[in-house]
């Protein structure tokens, strides 16, 4: 058995099929079927079920997942040290995010670490939910994840999590739209707007949706999108409900920002799974310290 076989067989795993494991792989699909093979004669057993056109996993398999994953952290991690001996003169770093939180405080939080180690390379994988990136994590397809939940840290005991800041909720308008000054606004003056609001189960449609049952507010627009919740209100289409974290850009783009009054705010964390972290990682997390 080596490295090569165990990351072929948890790419199938997590794509399900042999072929579209070789297409994320890069290989051929002879060899991802070659290389499953050969592990399974080395081990004794089958470690897939064909269903259908997929496969699914042997009971041998399932118990094969969780030591392949460790080891293969445990090899990428062993090569990061090795090769950050003198420092971190390169590398790659992966982030799973939420789409809200890499505007900010991600955006802000990357910028401190490249001034630091402008050498390691980092990437930023999207994840919708709090769970898709305790997910990534757990698969190792992010080593560091950053997550906002209304909640609080505590449903997350799997994780080490980093608390980063609260953010609220804010209203978002074109400058020619009439909204009275002070903050935080006066929720009657939105009667007869057009809300443009985030889908169901987020922070942001729930503050909408408190907006619409208190006043005569309409739903003009519901979008899973959020990049495209700025150019929707730019466009005229209507307000818009954002998290504090599109204040910033809402600015630039010379939107009109106030604060809602609501109870409803997000705790944004830094999360990560595992003790051994690469070098990489543990000088991003004590760069998100000392900032």
């Amino acid at each position: 058995m080596d490295i090569r076989h165990l990351r072929y067989f948890l790419a199938v795993v997590d794509h399900g099929t042999v072929h579209r494991a070789a297409e994320h792989l890069y290989v051929a699909q002879p060899s991802v079927s070659h290389t499953l093979r050969r592990l399974e004669e080395e081990l004794g057993t089958e470690l897939f079920m064909r269903r259908g056109r997929g496969l699914v996993l042997s009971s041998a398999g399932q118990a094969l997942v969780d030591p392949a994953r460790e080891l293969l952290r445990l090899m990428d991690v062993a090569r990061a040290t090795v090769e950050s001996i003198d420092g971190l003169r390169g590398g790659r770093l992966t982030i799973a995010s939420m789409p809200s939180q890499a505007v900010s405080p991600l955006t802000g939080m990357i910028k401190a670490f490249a001034d630091r180690y402008p050498d390691v390379e980092v990437a930023v994988v999207a994840s919708d939910r709090p769970e898709d990136v305790r997910e990534a994590l757990r698969t190792g397809a992010a080593e560091l994840g950053v997550l906002a939940t209304p909640r609080g840290f505590d449903q997350f005991g799997d994780l080490h999590v980093l608390p980063i800041e609260t953010q609220r909720f804010v209203l978002v308008a074109r400058p020619d739209v009439e909204l009275p000054d002070g903050e935080p606004i006066d929720i009657s003056v939105l009667s007869d707007f057009r809300l443009i609001v985030g889908q169901p189960g987020t922070g942001m449609r729930r503050v909408a949706d408190e907006i619409i049952a208190a006043t005569n507010c309409r739903l003009a627009v519901e979008i899973e999108h959020r990049e495209a919740l700025l150019p929707l209100v730019l466009g005229g289409v209507g307000v818009a409900v954002v998290a504090e974290s599109w204040q910033s850009l809402a600015h630039a783009v010379g939107l009109t920002v106030r604060t809602l009054p609501t109870t409803e705010v997000l705790h944004v964390g830094l999360a990560w799974e595992h003790q051994r972290l690469s070098p990489a990682a543990a000088a991003f997390i004590e760069t998100s310290r000392d900032n």
